[in-house]
């Protein structure tokens, strides 16, 4: 808790006292008063950018976030950050640096933050990695803070039919094969994202910020308004208002970010059919925080939470359709009904999750979100892995799945650029076992998603026929049998290193087993062979590639709380 009473328990030692007087002097240059300086100072972590829509529009929020914290007694301090879009960097070397970009968001905000002694925080996010980069960054610092999600895009439309970005990948692999014709193609590609907001289905951008509601780290309500919309406006002046009240009530992150508040968060995400990487991000913040979290925990829960959402991209419904339908309390609200949510965990608003929730109602008369007693499935739609090809393990995203029984002959490649130009060569045939490695945290460095992959074997149409497994990772828009983040990775001498090409792969859902059915004794004369990979890069890539450790922990390069 903070100190009772001391709403500036940190800035207090930065701006007070004759000694003080040089900082005040920077201060007052910037247009502050002597009067502002009296208040809180508010950090406002933007990570507004111009390299993607998920964030072009953040600048249009930032001063309503302002408002925000001047109407309940706070001065506000503004600062930015990176940001990497997923979309744009994807297929290339340049998805290298996405997952290492998560790292340097946090590691940019608690540096920011510490330096100046800002009292509270409020971080602003759109893409993929600047979400969990800045609720990692909240846990980290501790001190009283609220995430405020930028919103979802607005579907585009095409010929009759709702488009995401999704559609656009998997256009790409749809004129390859004569499907689509070149303007047909470019058709799709110029009506698919209409205007700022982060990419429309329950992509890795939407599934964070439904987590970040479900942790209590953000408004209730917030997390499904698109960018565009108006309430995004007044959601913006809550995250700002918020943060005072924290600070008068004493309320950390870490209070909030409690066993019980990642139980909700994993529930959410599992009942919702949720990116695999809210895997990767949700255990990554549970480490900051000093809470015990597991692979094995995605697995309990994921057995006993029902999918209840029909939403991209195996579903039909994006972001914007379930915010019509009354957005992620909604979902939580029908889980807590069934008793799958905790109640009692605090949240931004000072009140339970329980009370937050009472004031909303489920709706059944709608085609998003189904009733607990009626769900699309049995149980959620993040499976764990085990078995001689992923010791640690590893995860495949269940929904919209018809195979969960596969055994084929494995395609080997050292990258995902090798297995793209085999794909696009016609290569790669229907029960192939595709193995892609070398691309985890450390051998790719930065374990790239690999969308562009996925999206061609769909455009192809053979993308349930073909299982793909790597140490990497997968788009939240990726769908079919895809097998990722296996673990222990390739560059630190993981089974999945020593696959050859023909190894019979066995993937067995229903057990969680995930095998390369080779005599244990010939992996050990392959394991006596191999040899690490230099790491062959320096500057960002080469610090990452030397500190990060395993998927199976969350790829974090902090060493943990203090």
């Amino acid at each position: 808790m903070c100190p009772a009473g001391d709403p500036k328990h940190r800035s207090r030692r930065v701006v007070e006292g004759t000694e003080r007087a040089p900082h005040r002097a920077m201060f007052l240059a910037m247009g502050l008063t002597h009067e502002d300086l009296q208040r809180p100072l508010i950090a406002i972590a933007n990570t507004a950018s111009e390299v993607t829509p998920c964030n072009y529009h953040l600048d249009r929020l930032a001063p309503k976030v302002r408002e925000g914290v001047r109407s309940a007694g706070g001065t506000p301090i503004e600062f930015g950050t990176i940001c990497i879009s997923d979309a744009i960097a994807m297929g290339h070397q340049g998805m290298k640096a996405s997952l290492v970009s998560r790292e340097v968001i946090a590691d940019s905000i608690e540096l920011v933050c510490f330096a100046h002694g800002l009292d509270g925080l409020v971080t602003m996010a759109g893409c993929d990695k600047t979400i969990p980069g800045s609720m990692m960054a909240l846990a980290r610092l501790n001190i009283p803070g609220v995430f405020l999600y930028g919103g979802t895009i607005l579907p585009g439309h095409w010929r009759g039919k709702a488009l995401t970005v999704q559609d656009v990948y998997e256009a790409v692999g749809q004129y390859q094969t004569g499907a689509l014709t070149q303007e047909e193609l470019e058709e799709i590609e110029a009506c698919a994202c209409p205007g700022p907001g982060s990419c429309g289905g329950l992509f890795t951008a939407n599934t964070m910020a439904s987590a970040s509601e479900a942790l209590g780290l953000a408004p209730p309500g917030s997390a499904s308004i698109p960018a565009v919309d108006a309430r995004r406006l007044q959601a913006s002046f809550q995250a700002g208002a918020l943060v005072l009240r924290l600070l008068e009530e004493g309320i950390r992150p870490r209070d909030i970010l409690t066993r019980k508040a990642f139980e909700n968060a994993i529930t959410v995400v599992e009942a919702m059919g949720g990116s695999t990487n809210a895997v990767l991000h949700l255990l990554a913040l549970a480490h900051e925080a000093g809470v015990p979290l597991s692979l094995d925990d995605f697995d309990r829960i994921s057995r006993q939470t029902p999918l209840i959402c029909d939403m991209k991209p195996a579903g039909r419904f994006t972001m914007a359709d379930l915010d019509a339908v009354g957005g992620v309390p909604l979902v939580m609200r029908a889980l807590w009904e069934a008793g799958l949510l905790h109640g009692d965990p605090v949240t931004v608003t000072g009140k339970t999750v329980a009370e937050n929730l009472s004031r909303y109602r489920f709706n059944p008369h709608q085609p998003v979100v189904r009733p607990v007693s009626n769900p699309l499935g049995p149980s959620g739609s993040l499976v764990v892995l085990k078995g001689s090809l992923a010791p640690e393990g590893a995860i495949i995203k269940t929904t919209g799945l018809k195979t969960l029984t596969f055994r084929g002959p494995a395609r080997v490649f050292d990258c995902e650029e090798d297995c793209f130009r085999a794909v696009q060569e016609r290569r790669i045939r229907p029960g192939d076992a595709v193995i892609i490695r070398y691309e985890g945290p450390k051998g790719g460095p930065g374990m790239r998603e690999m969308l562009a992959v996925t999206a061609a074997l769909v455009g192809q149409g053979i993308g349930e026929q073909v299982f793909l497994i790597t140490d990497g990772r997968f788009s939240g828009a990726t769908r079919g049998p895809m097998v990722g983040h296996v673990a222990p990775e390739a560059a630190v001498g993981g089974p999945i290193a020593l696959v050859q090409e023909g190894d019979p792969i066995l993937l067995d859902v229903a057990n969680r087993r995930l095998e390369v059915e080779v005599p244990k004794e010939e992996l050990d004369r392959r394991r006596a062979l191999w040899r690490p990979r230099p790491i062959p890069y320096g500057g960002a890539l080469g610090k990452y590639a030397r500190l990060v450790g395993s998927s199976a922990q969350g790829a974090v390069t902090n060493p943990g709380p203090v």
